[in-house]
């Protein structure tokens, strides 16, 4: 039996159009600011503002949903990336945790940055403002040594 190409198309554009009405939840639960991970620094610290830019949508509360999360199955893939990723880390609600979990969490950081594992290389290409710089891996894993000092 012979597949027809443009049964096939027909059928892979019926699934595509059928699978957007499978809705995933794009929230940003509400956090008290005095638990944000930026209430622990100085202001104007430059660990604020790399983690803000490299890391605060998929591990915060302030994510910033782009037209894409709309569309099924890339809706899907980011829901479960910022649902991992504020499981791991969440820079919103970081006041929450206790001293040994904040410590561990900044020491995953540092080894995470250090080996390129975040932020993810998938998520670079529509988020270049991401990429880390020169010095922004010493300065994230500086606030483990920093914090251990205290």
């Amino acid at each position: 039996m012979r597949i027809n190409a443009r049964k096939a198309i027909v059928s892979l554009v019926g699934v595509f159009i059928v699978i957007q009405f499978i809705p995933v939840p794009k929230t940003n639960p509400v956090a008290g600011p005095s638990e944000a991970f930026r209430t622990t620094r100085p202001a104007g610290d430059p660990a604020v503002a790399i983690l803000d830019r490299s890391c605060r949508d998929c591990h915060s509360n302030d994510t910033t949903w782009p037209w894409y999360s709309h569309l099924a199955p890339v809706s899907w893939l980011l829901y479960r990336d910022v649902h991992g990723g504020r499981r791991e880390l969440n820079l919103s609600e970081f006041n929450t945790y206790n001293d040994s979990r904040k410590q561990k969490k900044l020491q995953d950081v540092c080894e995470q940055v250090k080996s390129g594992e975040m932020p993810p290389w998938f998520y670079l290409p529509m988020h270049p403002d991401a990429k880390l710089r020169t010095g922004d891996v010493e300065t994230l894993c500086g606030l483990s040594a920093q914090t251990a000092l205290k």
